[in-house]
């Protein structure tokens, strides 16, 4: 016999980076939408409510009552989303889990930290300048870096997984979603232990 638990109001938000649109949908820079569409998939809820310049939706994750979102506003904006949301929930930074790509990883590498400086990521930059702190915790996705020392950066982090990267990608998106789910569950260092390397 099943019983479905209503998440009470958001004691986390989960907030995937990415941009919005059909045009972006699988690639580099929308691995965090990708990893919140995992979670919403597992809770059987769309991330589809359109609120705090975001699609949301609120859901029972390791135990946690979180509010799953997707910013509207487009990477280097997604600070305003996750500062409303933060301010009309009383959430404080420390249970502000961000989930983002990371050129700097290996591909399919998965990295948990408890805080830490944007790292020249745009939307992270943004979250820190509207949560006025780096002190949350964030999920990075590694995409790999660009193929060639002369390419465009932009060009790289906006091209689609393909073939055997997206089926490769598949599978991280899975264990990273795992990862948000053992760190509401079990903490930040458990997480880390756990899936860091």
């Amino acid at each position: 016999m099943f019983s479905f638990k209503r998440p009470g109001p958001a004691q986390w938000l989960v907030v995937g980076l990415g941009n919005p649109g059909p045009k972006y949908e699988w690639t580099r820079h929308n691995v965090g939408f990708l990893v919140v569409d995992e979670l919403a998939e597992r809770a059987n809820l769309p991330v589809q409510k359109l609120k705090f310049k975001a699609l949301t939706n609120t859901a029972l994750i390791g135990g946690q009552s979180v509010l799953l979102m997707k910013p509207t506003t487009y990477m280097n904006l997604s600070g305003e989303a996750v500062g409303q949301a933060a301010r009309f929930y009383k959430i404080p930074p420390e249970r502000v889990l961000v989930i983002s790509d990371d050129v700097a990883l290996p591909q399919g590498k998965l990295r948990i930290r408890r805080s830490g400086s944007a790292g020249g990521h745009n939307g992270l930059k943004n979250i820190i300048a509207h949560l006025g702190s780096d002190q949350f915790p964030r999920v990075k996705v590694g995409v790999g870096g660009k193929p060639h020392p002369d390419s465009d950066m932009a060009d790289w982090v906006l091209s689609k997984f393909t073939g055997p990267d997206k089926t490769a990608m598949e599978q991280t998106i899975d264990r990273a979603a795992d990862a948000v789910t053992c760190l509401l569950a079990q903490g930040v260092d458990k997480a880390m232990a756990s899936f860091n390397g």
